[in-house]
């Protein structure tokens, strides 16, 4: 299979099309990948090393300069600029590759991408991480061949055959359920925490979340001399927004091994993205989720609601002093029968197979598009 990918300027862009190359089916089958991104810093962090792990598939990475620097939406003036450029840009790389499937992963990347597949005749598939369709999606669904929905509450009212429900994809990694507690202590220990204290586990984003960092970072001591350790994720170029590091606390700029950081942790603390929560849920970890506040469509709330009663739902403004001696007794011994109700209401609310039935339904668009056309060749 040869198989180009549309997505980036965010991990939640990025990160469910290595999911989906991570499949078995995917690492035996996919000979080819064209990665249209953004050229934005995050996808060099999160794809780093991409091309070796895929090998021996070939992976290029093609930029198409649709979104403003700064990230972001773009205005209609400069999708009125730059669409054209990208999309011709993007059949010349379609065609030199052999692509035989598209698969947008979300943002207006997915744009120039899909118009160019489908100006050549090839299938494409659009997945919507979110609990809420983003405007990407919502643009492009008509002109997809197939709409993979990682929750049912994107469906449209008037479903089709072109609107299937995938749940989340997830590496390999998280699909193996809640850790023991043994492993949960082997893990912070490789960490370098000590086994026996409750870890919190703070994750704002690839880009990080200053809200979260200083909330963090004013109570920090606190939980440390209370007896809770903190692995905290400040994001790239944010480690000041940290504190110095000590026996039970550390600052990393981005944390590379999210499953490590997920078995070691008794409680996250975390933006609302897509694919950490369903990382959160499918490995049943109790989370204090903060929505990113400046999202019009209150998509990464939305997200945090389809885990229920296995996460509690924290506006930033909120953030105080109260709150933070709330997370210590929840982290603590008294916590232990919340934080059990909180794993328990996550058990099957994130199937564990997402990456393989969205490679599945990737697989048959592209057996679709050889059998065009080789009957195409079939009747020159």
């Amino acid at each position: 299979m040869r198989v180009a990918l549309a997505g980036g300027g965010t991990g939640g862009h990025i990160v469910p099309g290595l999911h989906l190359l991570a499949t078995p089916a995917a690492r035996e089958r996919v000979e080819d990948v064209l990665w249209f991104q953004t050229g934005r810093a995050v996808e060099a962090r999160v794809l780093a090393g991409a091309e070796e792990s895929l090998h021996p598939a070939r992976l290029e990475r093609v930029t198409l300069s649709l979104e403003p620097d700064g990230g972001g939406a773009p205005s209609l003036a400069r999708l009125a600029l730059y669409t054209l450029p990208a999309v011709l840009r993007a059949r010349r790389a379609l065609r030199e590759h052999g692509s035989q499937v598209l698969v947008g992963l979300g943002g207006f990347t997915s744009l120039p991408a899909v118009v160019a597949a489908r100006s050549l005749g090839l299938p494409t598939a659009l997945l919507e991480i979110n609990a809420h369709a983003g405007r990407a999606t919502r643009w492009l669904s008509r002109h997809s061949t197939r709409v993979l929905h990682a929750w049912n509450a994107t469906l449209p009212e008037r479903g089709s055959e072109r609107d299937v429900v995938i749940g989340p994809p997830l590496a390999p990694e998280f699909t193996r359920g809640e850790p023991s507690a043994e492993a949960a202590a082997r893990a912070r220990i490789e960490l370098g925490f000590e086994p026996h204290r409750p870890l919190l586990a703070v994750l704002g984003g690839s880009q990080g979340a200053g809200g979260i960092n200083r909330f963090v970072a004013q109570h920090a001591e606190y939980w440390a001399l209370n007896g809770l350790s903190v692995l905290h994720q400040t994001g790239p170029g944010r480690r000041a927004e940290g504190i110095d590091d000590g026996p039970a606390y550390r600052a990393v700029e981005y944390v590379r091994d999210v499953p490590q950081a997920l078995r070691a942790a008794s409680l996250v603390l975390c933006r609302g993205g897509a694919s950490t929560l369903a990382e959160v849920g499918a490995m049943r970890r109790p989370a204090w989720v903060v929505p990113y506040p400046h999202h019009g469509d209150g998509h990464q709330e939305r997200n945090a609601r389809e885990l229920k009663g296995g996460v509690c739902i924290v506006q930033e403004k909120e953030l105080s002093t109260e709150l933070a001696r709330e997370l210590m007794v929840l982290c603590g011994p008294k916590g232990a029968v919340q934080r059990r109700a909180m794993a328990d209401a996550l058990a099957g609310l994130v199937p564990i197979d997402g990456a393989a039935r969205m490679f599945e339904e990737v697989a048959r668009l592209a057996a679709s598009s050889t059998s065009h056309f080789q009957s195409q060749a079939a009747r020159h």
